[in-house]
Protein backbone atom coordinates (compact mmCIF):
# COMPACT_ATOMS: atom_id res chain seq x y z
CA UNK A 1 0.00 0.00 0.00
CA UNK A 2 1.26 3.37 -0.58
CA UNK A 3 0.29 6.41 1.05
CA UNK A 4 -0.07 9.85 -0.70
CA UNK A 5 -0.42 13.16 0.21
CA UNK A 6 -1.59 16.08 -1.62
CA UNK A 7 -1.92 19.36 0.20
CA UNK A 8 -1.94 23.12 -0.87
CA UNK A 9 1.72 24.83 -0.23
CA UNK A 10 4.75 24.40 0.98
CA UNK A 11 6.01 23.56 4.45
CA UNK A 12 7.73 27.03 4.96
CA UNK A 13 8.96 27.13 8.58
CA UNK A 14 11.81 25.30 8.75
CA UNK A 15 10.81 23.28 12.55
CA UNK A 16 7.39 21.97 11.15
CA UNK A 17 9.48 20.70 8.33
CA UNK A 18 11.67 18.70 10.50
CA UNK A 19 8.60 17.77 12.08
CA UNK A 20 6.83 16.79 9.06
CA UNK A 21 10.10 14.34 7.63
CA UNK A 22 10.26 12.81 10.92
CA UNK A 23 7.31 11.44 11.02
CA UNK A 24 6.98 10.67 7.12
CA UNK A 25 10.70 9.01 7.77
CA UNK A 26 8.87 6.97 10.83
CA UNK A 27 5.36 6.22 8.75
CA UNK A 28 7.73 4.56 5.65
CA UNK A 29 8.76 2.15 7.68
CA UNK A 30 5.38 0.65 7.67
CA UNK A 31 4.25 1.71 4.37
CA UNK A 32 5.33 4.05 1.29
CA UNK A 33 4.72 7.61 1.02
CA UNK A 34 4.64 10.23 -1.46
CA UNK A 35 4.15 13.95 -1.10
CA UNK A 36 2.52 16.12 -3.70
CA UNK A 37 2.81 20.01 -2.94
CA UNK A 38 -0.16 21.58 -4.74
CA UNK A 39 0.55 25.26 -5.68
CA UNK A 40 -1.49 27.77 -3.83
CA UNK A 41 -4.15 30.02 -5.57
CA UNK A 42 -3.43 33.78 -7.19
CA UNK A 43 -5.44 36.24 -4.86
CA UNK A 44 -7.24 36.46 -7.97
CA UNK A 45 -8.00 32.58 -8.13
CA UNK A 46 -9.88 30.54 -5.39
CA UNK A 47 -11.03 27.56 -4.10
CA UNK A 48 -12.24 26.36 -7.35
CA UNK A 49 -8.35 26.36 -8.88
CA UNK A 50 -7.08 24.96 -6.30
CA UNK A 51 -9.64 22.42 -5.92
CA UNK A 52 -8.84 21.41 -9.80
CA UNK A 53 -5.14 21.42 -9.04
CA UNK A 54 -5.90 18.66 -6.45
CA UNK A 55 -8.40 16.61 -8.25
CA UNK A 56 -5.39 16.63 -11.37
CA UNK A 57 -2.85 15.23 -8.99
CA UNK A 58 -5.16 12.66 -7.51
CA UNK A 59 -4.35 8.79 -9.64
CA UNK A 60 -7.60 7.27 -10.95
CA UNK A 61 -7.67 4.35 -8.49
CA UNK A 62 -6.89 5.91 -5.28
CA UNK A 63 -8.84 5.66 -2.22
CA UNK A 64 -9.12 9.35 -1.09
CA UNK A 65 -9.18 10.98 2.28
CA UNK A 66 -10.15 14.32 2.85
CA UNK A 67 -9.43 16.11 5.78
CA UNK A 68 -12.43 18.08 6.91
CA UNK A 69 -13.47 20.21 9.97
CA UNK A 70 -16.97 18.24 9.35
CA UNK A 71 -15.68 14.65 8.55
CA UNK A 72 -15.54 11.88 11.33
CA UNK A 73 -13.52 12.86 14.48
CA UNK A 74 -11.85 9.13 15.13
CA UNK A 75 -9.97 8.26 18.45
CA UNK A 76 -6.28 6.86 17.42
CA UNK A 77 -7.20 3.14 17.62
CA UNK A 78 -9.96 3.64 15.25
CA UNK A 79 -7.84 5.09 13.06
CA UNK A 80 -5.50 1.96 13.47
CA UNK A 81 -8.83 -0.20 12.73
CA UNK A 82 -9.51 2.10 9.43
CA UNK A 83 -6.22 1.56 8.33
CA UNK A 84 -6.20 -2.40 9.19
CA UNK A 85 -9.67 -2.17 6.65
CA UNK A 86 -7.74 -0.70 3.70
CA UNK A 87 -5.24 -2.85 4.14
CA UNK A 88 -7.63 -5.60 4.16
CA UNK A 89 -8.99 -4.35 0.93
CA UNK A 90 -6.01 -4.66 -0.64
CA UNK A 91 -6.06 -0.81 -1.64
CA UNK A 92 -2.75 0.13 -3.12
CA UNK A 93 -3.27 4.00 -2.87
CA UNK A 94 -4.84 6.26 -0.04
CA UNK A 95 -3.98 9.70 -0.96
CA UNK A 96 -4.93 12.32 2.04
CA UNK A 97 -5.75 15.62 0.95
CA UNK A 98 -5.50 18.70 3.07
CA UNK A 99 -7.58 21.69 1.18
CA UNK A 100 -5.85 25.60 0.99
CA UNK A 101 -7.22 27.94 3.85
CA UNK A 102 -10.50 28.35 1.95
CA UNK A 103 -11.32 24.29 2.17
CA UNK A 104 -12.25 22.90 -1.03
CA UNK A 105 -14.41 23.07 -3.58
CA UNK A 106 -17.46 20.55 -3.24
CA UNK A 107 -16.05 18.78 -6.09
CA UNK A 108 -13.26 17.67 -3.96
CA UNK A 109 -15.94 16.40 -1.45
CA UNK A 110 -17.90 14.42 -4.37
CA UNK A 111 -14.92 12.31 -4.77
CA UNK A 112 -13.58 11.86 -1.13
CA UNK A 113 -14.42 8.08 -0.26
CA UNK A 114 -13.79 9.03 3.71
CA UNK A 115 -14.12 12.25 5.24
CA UNK A 116 -11.76 12.97 8.24
CA UNK A 117 -11.52 15.14 10.95
CA UNK A 118 -8.21 15.43 13.06
CA UNK A 119 -9.89 17.75 15.98
CA UNK A 120 -12.77 20.12 17.31
CA UNK A 121 -9.88 21.64 17.01
CA UNK A 122 -8.62 24.45 14.25
CA UNK A 123 -5.03 23.61 13.11
CA UNK A 124 -2.63 25.32 10.86
CA UNK A 125 -2.09 23.73 7.43
CA UNK A 126 1.24 23.21 8.76
CA UNK A 127 0.52 21.62 12.15
CA UNK A 128 -2.52 19.52 10.38
CA UNK A 129 -0.15 17.76 8.03
CA UNK A 130 2.59 17.10 10.98
CA UNK A 131 -0.69 15.87 12.96
CA UNK A 132 -2.38 13.74 10.62
CA UNK A 133 1.60 12.18 9.36
CA UNK A 134 1.89 11.21 13.30
CA UNK A 135 -1.45 10.21 14.03
CA UNK A 136 -0.77 7.50 10.71
CA UNK A 137 2.65 6.44 12.07
CA UNK A 138 0.82 5.64 15.89
CA UNK A 139 -1.79 4.12 13.67
CA UNK A 140 0.97 1.56 12.64
CA UNK A 141 2.50 1.29 15.85
CA UNK A 142 -0.95 0.07 17.33
CA UNK A 143 -1.34 -2.22 14.43
CA UNK A 144 1.99 -3.57 15.19
CA UNK A 145 2.04 -3.98 19.35
CA UNK A 146 5.02 -1.59 19.27
CA UNK A 147 5.10 0.44 22.32
CA UNK A 148 5.02 4.11 20.67
CA UNK A 149 1.29 4.62 21.35
CA UNK A 150 0.95 4.52 24.83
Amino acid sequence: MKFRFIWIGKTKDKAWKALQDEYLGRLSHFVRCEVVDVRDSAPHEGVDIESKRIIENLNQKTFVVLLDVEGRKLSSPQLAEHIEKWQVRGLKEVSFIIGGASGVSPAVGEIADFSLSLSFLTFTHDMARVVLLEQLYRGFTIIKGFPYQK
